[in-house]
């Protein structure tokens, strides 16, 4: 201590300007070179480390506003792709329950036509059959009218003979002239 206080006594005693060399005293010297460099560094740099201090604060804040700004505008982006993603999903479940109903709907109506198309083929075949009996039926009665008719001809013409056949044309006649009278 005592080099301490020697070294702040000796401020007036110091040698001529000629002679210059070091102060090998730690003790002296380098507190007081420390407390003037760091007064002056405080001093001096307060402003400046103020400066970037409150330049680094600000851009912080930004960033984090812009952050905030950010997650806000993206938490409405997805709030808004959820509610799509809901209404087509709404969407996609009437179009199935749609799909099924018109699945269903249009294979009842297949089956109501076929139905019918069968109903209408059969309808078809009886009537071509019921066409067909009664043609066959009307065939058989003109042949068998044929020939009934060619066996009375042959009968009439084997039994008839000339005064026969002229008593049988007048009687034929009076009796056309008789029905003549009734229906005038």
């Amino acid at each position: 201590m005592k080099n301490v206080t020697d070294s702040f006594v000796s401020l007036g005693h110091w040698p001529s300007a000629g002679s210059f060399g070091f102060n090998t005293d730690i003790l002296a010297t380098n507190p007081i070179n420390l407390s003037v460099v760091i007064g002056v560094l405080i001093f001096f740099g307060k402003g400046v480390l103020s400066d970037l201090l409150d330049n680094r604060k600000q851009r912080i804040l930004n960033t984090i506003r812009n952050s905030e700004e950010l997650r806000g505008g993206a938490i409405e982006q997805l709030e808004k792709a959820r509610a799509r993603l809901r209404k087509v999903e709404m969407e996609a479940d009437q179009f199935r329950v749609n799909g099924y109903s018109e699945i269903e709907r249009e294979k009842s109506n297949l089956i109501n036509s076929t139905y019918k198309t069968l109903e209408q083929l059969e309808n078809y075949k009886n009537e071509t059959i019921q066409f067909e009996q009664q043609r066959a039926i009307n065939q058989v009665r003109q042949r068998v009218f044929q020939q009934a008719l060619q066996g009375a001809l042959g009968t009439l013409n084997s039994c008839l003979n000339n005064e026969l056949h002229l008593r049988t044309i007048s009687a034929n006649i009076s009796m056309l002239g008789a029905m003549k009278e009734i229906t005038d």
